[in-house]
């Protein structure tokens, strides 16, 4: 019998060893990736020289077209152009270019991606050389809630507050809260095929009083203050609640016009605040954007004669707040699916 134990018995160390071992290992690692976590923090600010990442952009197609020989003779130039940096750093004549930092706002109902532009201004604001140094947003925003992208608008005012000269590109569309933010900059960019404008502001919201009256349901409503409580959605709306609410849109519509002339008074404000939304070329002509150019031609014009550098600033989220914000991009994306199937398109 204990020929059989023996072995068994050797067989069941070296799987426990194998077990405490490997447990072992994935304890330490787990410390170890925890501790790096708690050293880098729940939150970061990415800094990318875009100069190098147009450089390798660049490295890439020339070395598939490149022959041997012109490769060297590149190769070559910028060893020379290295040689004289070094030369020039070392006697303390390093050429002092502007810098250009290039953010990035992805706009939503709530402009909740301001969180993160406050930060990446903050960070701006620290470094960057008043009446040398430049902002450009790359702004893509259908607009939202009042509060938030008003809140968004006068972080890039600290920018203009600074002397910091501030430029916003529009690829896609820049519309009522959107054109809201882009109207503070010095200069404003669209590619011809942008949305811009939208200066207006609208409300909606349905009502149950009815059905609610074929149901037998009762909806108590009970306000301290005459207009506490201007339109529901279950009680019945009055002819006054509909009133004041139309008076606080309209004074709402006034504060955003001018806002807008404020930085843009070149803009006939009265023809442009209809509500109405145009295309990057007849936006020009009405002079609410100020060049047609995208993003990406001005960041190529500038790789020259400045600096590059792309901020972004991020924030750890748990993971429950994850999921449902990926939810809620889904819930997004088809809802801008269905709402596309109705815009123009090229045929």
């Amino acid at each position: 019998m204990s020929e059989f134990l023996i072995p068994y018995a050797l067989f069941l160390a070296k799987t426990v060893t194998w077990v405490v071992a490997l447990l072992a290992i994935v304890i330490v690692v787990f410390g170890l990736a925890r501790s790096a976590r708690e050293h880098a923090g729940p939150e970061r600010l990415d800094v990318r020289n875009l100069n190098r990442r147009y450089e390798h952009l660049a490295d890439a197609v020339r070395g598939e077209i490149l022959d041997e020989a012109q490769r060297k003779a590149l190769d070559k130039t910028r060893k020379e152009e290295a040689k004289s940096r070094d030369k020039l750093a070392k006697k303390g004549q390093t050429p002092d270019k502007p810098r250009l930092y290039v953010l990035r706002f992805q706009g939503d109902l709530q402009a909740s991606a301001v969180d993160s532009l406050r930060e990446e201004i903050s960070a701006v604001l620290q470094i960057a050389r008043a009446d040398r140094d430049e902002v450009l947003l790359q702004l893509d925003s259908e607009g939202g809630m009042v509060h938030g992208y008003g809140l968004a608008a006068s972080q890039l005012a600290r920018l203009r507050a600074a002397g910091i000269r501030l430029t916003v590109a529009v690829d896609k569309v820049a519309a009522s809260g959107g054109y809201l933010m882009a109207c503070v900059a010095e200069r404003v960019l669209a590619a011809p095929f942008a949305i811009v404008g939208s200066i207006g502001v609208v409300a909606q919201l349905p009502n149950f009083h009815r059905l609610l009256q074929r149901l037998d349901v009762d909806y108590e409503l009970h306000t301290a203050g005459d207009y506490k409580r201007t339109l529901t959605m279950f009680g019945e709306n009055t002819d006054a609640g509909r009133e004041k609410f139309r008076v606080e849109l309209e004074e709402t519509h006034t504060l955003f016009k001018r806002f807008v002339s404020e930085y843009r008074p070149q803009l006939d404000i009265e023809r442009v605040a209809t509500g109405e939304h145009w295309f990057g070329s007849q936006a020009l002509e009405l002079k609410l954007v100020d060049r047609l150019q995208t993003s990406d031609d001005y960041l190529l014009e500038r790789l020259k004669d400045a600096d590059l550098f792309g901020l972004s600033f991020r924030r750890r989220q748990p993971l429950v707040q994850r999921l449902s914000e990926s939810l809620v991009k889904l819930g997004v994306g088809l809802r801008r699916s269905v709402e596309e199937a109705a815009l123009p398109r090229w045929h």
